[in-house]
């Protein structure tokens, strides 16, 4: 059985970029942009393997820019990103040496991954590569090495080849995504073997936790179940499609912009601005020294450019961070106090954000359950000092606007007396904790069902 000790509560020194990112970009990019109906739809549509490759080796994205696309996402606010160099198809996006079904060998005749990795490195962000195991078009890996140990044996050594060529001839590569490991197990892999080797070429990337089940365990980390396990290999969880905080590991949620689908499809619709960043406060919220990033997706169009319904909201997006990033970059997790009836929460040091995303234009807001002393707080979005009355546990601020200063999601900043801290109320929830707080608190009125508490 594979096993692997629970992280301590120290982040290692150059692991810190990851969880002080908070915000990558996920591009799913491949010969399936044409079909424009995911990026599995050569599976889930079972087309004929041989005009699928046809289609693949004529592809040609004569507009793919990858220094547009850096631009893109460093405007955005994004800090990171992650390229699919080989999806479950097994079309390969640089110049490998161990086949020739790819751009470099065929289609367009580049290497996207090294214009992909060059550009991003040039923007000042950091790089990560997407990797599948599978691949829809060999046997052997769904055979698997009792039916034919030597079509697995010759797979097995493909994808290892290939994977440290990846991290041999890119330069530094921060994060690496492995997927599609279903129904292989880490020993038929190999996970323990090549993860090391990729330790030994690449001393500081971080590894996802996609490398299959040890023999005799039910958990599976592919398919985004969750943050991950501390007996699965990896060195950060990928819930997907959801958000699952893990508190024994780094995590990273990836989303898509779209309603459901990752590669490029026409008529898919699109989350709104709104939602796409409540997500990245969602992840900052539950998050910390334990990770708590947003991975969001991009699938470009066919031709290598980005969806201008991408581009609109992921720029929208940076724009507040421009303001309010402060609350998000670097910052300490949040939930100090109760705060889901208007918003949500981080922390950073001694400030307490609150992050507005129902705005009921009345002048005063009233905060309950913080026992820190405030010794100010200012609207971050306009930078107005407002006014601040605190009574034991409870704040009162004042001035606030009748109209909502931004479209998206206003940010108050509370700079505290010390770390904010919330009294038992903040850190026991709803449908949680220590039922006789709220029996006491009901108490209060009285103990009967008439009006005013009193037996009759």
């Amino acid at each position: 059985m594979v096993t692997q000790a629970i992280h301590s509560s120290t982040i290692r020194p150059e692991w810190q970029w990851f969880t002080d990112s908070r915000y990558g970009l996920f591009i799913h990019f491949g010969p399936y942009a044409q079909i424009g109906r995911g990026e599995q739809v050569l599976f889930r549509e079972h087309l004929d393997q041989q005009e699928y490759a046809d289609l693949a080796c004529a592809w040609n994205p004569e507009h793919f820019d990858a220094a547009l696309w850096a631009r893109t996402a460093k405007q955005a606010g994004m800090k990171y990103a992650c390229l699919t160099t080989r999806h479950h198809d097994g079309f390969c996006l640089w110049d490998s040496k161990y086949t020739d079904y790819s751009t470099a060998a065929q289609s367009c005749g580049r290497d996207l991954v090294k214009e992909f990795v060059e550009a991003f490195r040039t923007e000042g962000l950091r790089v990560g590569l997407y990797y599948s195991w599978m691949d829809w078009r060999i046997p052997a890996f769904f055979d698997g090495p009792d039916k034919d140990p030597q079509g697995w044996a010759e797979m097995k050594t493909y994808m290892h080849n290939q994977v440290e060529e990846l991290l041999t001839e890119y330069g530094v590569i921060d994060h690496f995504f492995f997927d599609g490991v279903w129904p292989r197990t880490a020993e038929e892999l190999g996970s323990v073997e090549l993860v090391k080797r990729m330790k030994e070429l690449q001393p500081h990337i971080l590894v996802n936790n996609r490398l299959g089940p040890s023999e005799g365990t039910k958990t599976y980390a592919d398919g985004g179940a969750g943050a991950g396990d501390s007996d699965v290999l990896g060195d950060f969880g990928t819930p997907e499609h959801q958000i699952i905080a893990d508190p024994n590991r780094l995590w990273e949620s990836n989303q898509v912009t779209t309603w459901r689908l990752w590669g490029y499809t026409k008529g898919e619709r699109w989350r709104p601005a709104d939602v796409l960043l409540d997500l990245l406060c969602e992840c900052a919220e539950k998050g910390g020294n334990r990770g708590g990033n947003l991975l969001l997706n991009v699938g470009p169009q066919p031709d290598g450019q980005l969806p201008p319904e991408f581009v609109e909201r992921a720029l929208e997006i940076g724009k507040w961070l421009d303001v309010h990033g402060e609350a998000i970059y670097g910052s300490d997790g949040g939930n100090v106090t109760e705060f889901i009836s208007r918003g949500r929460q981080t922390t950073s040091g001694n400030h307490l954000y609150l992050i507005i995303r129902f705005w009921d234009g009345e002048p005063v807001l009233r905060l309950a359950d913080l026992v820190t002393p405030v010794k100010r707080a200012t609207l971050l979005t306009t930078g107005q000092e407002l006014k601040v009355e605190q009574q034991e546990d409870v704040l009162w601020i004042k001035g606030l606007p009748k109209e909502s200063p931004s479209r998206l999601f206003p940010v108050i900043r509370l700079e505290c007396d010390g770390v904010p801290e919330g009294n038992v109320w903040g850190k026991q929830r709803l449908w949680e904790g220590d039922p006789t707080r709220i029996a006491d608190w009901a108490r209060s009125r009285g103990t009967s069902v008439y009006v005013d508490g009193k037996r009759k």
